[in-house]
């Protein structure tokens, strides 16, 4: 029992990060109808980045702010100088040019910061709590509640505010959207900027459990790619079911199966979604008329 415990705390705390993830893709998506490989990098430029300012001596819950911020702006930039200029491109063009945008960021920060390996100190103590025999990290507990923040914010913004129906009368018919005075553009790049947000979040909150370094974007973007496309792309909801599932799965096929395999249970997800439930769980099936 102790055991099963132990592995769920794991999964959800895992699969709560990859929920942040998924939904920073599922948030790009839903606006601009473009899937953001670098979504990653912003999960490491929120790592990376309260790990330096906080070694310069700035307090660190302004070193966590000054994260967000650098995540926003690389965010504002990547939709303004890359995927902007490049409206009515191909769907396959803007995935090769936000493949791009992650290399550059990737090396970038290579070259800003370093190749090391760096830790934030647990936000509350790294005294565990001992529940049934299993064992918490406090820091568990800053994930959980940080990613379900998180999503109850996006889901008030997207329900309840002008900015939210703008984003949901984009994501329905662009060309309506502007006839009713929504300026579309400024709604692309905030949902860019939203999502750099949530990426940077999600690098603040593991960064004590799981390190970070220049590249973890990567892995990290594929994980949450899976996890959007298992819950439904362009579904916030789905974005959250898929992300704490591909947890729990990574967990509990790495407790009772092999931990070899861990990181392979991500591309198995995405085949199997491709080839069994296009859709994903929760998404819709769509018919496009050409």
């Amino acid at each position: 029992m102790s055991e099963l415990l132990q592995f769920l705390i794991s999964g959800l705390t895992v699969g709560a990060v990859y929920a942040l993830v998924a939904l920073g893709f599922t948030l790009v998506y839903h606006a601009s109808d473009v899937v953001n490989f670098a979504q990653g990098e912003f999960v490491m430029l929120g790592g990376m980045v309260t790990v330096f300012a906080y070694a310069a001596g700035v307090p660190l819950p302004l070193a966590a702010l000054l994260a967000v911020i650098v995540a926003v702006v690389v965010g504002l930039l990547l939709y303004w100088l890359a995927i902007a200029p490049a409206r009515g491109a191909s769907a396959v063009s803007l995935i090769i040019i936000t493949i791009g945008a992650s290399i550059l960021l990737r090396g970038a920060a290579q070259i800003v910061f370093d190749k090391q390996f760096h830790k934030l100190p647990a936000f509350s103590g790294e005294t565990p709590i001992h529940l049934f025999g299993a064992v918490i990290q406090p820091q568990s507990l800053w994930v959980l509640g940080g990613a379900a923040l998180v999503v109850l914010t996006l889901y008030y913004v997207m329900e309840r505010t002008l900015i939210g129906k703008a984003v949901v009368a984009t994501a329905a018919n662009r060309l309506a959207a502007r006839l009713v005075g929504v300026n579309v553009a400024t709604v692309m790049a905030l949902a860019f900027g939203g999502s750099a947000a949530i990426g940077a979040i999600a690098g603040i909150l593991i960064t004590p459990i799981t390190l970070t370094s220049y590249d973890v974007g990567t892995l990290l973007a594929l994980k949450g790619f899976a996890a959007a496309m298992l819950g439904g792309m362009g579904n916030p909801l789905g974005a959250v079911i898929g992300g704490l599932l591909l947890g729990l799965l990574e967990s509990f096929g790495a407790g009772y199966v092999s931990s070899t395999y861990k990181d392979a249970i991500a591309f198995i997800v995405i085949l199997a979604v491709l080839f069994v439930a296009p859709q994903g769980l929760v998404g819709r099936r769509t018919v496009e008329r050409v």
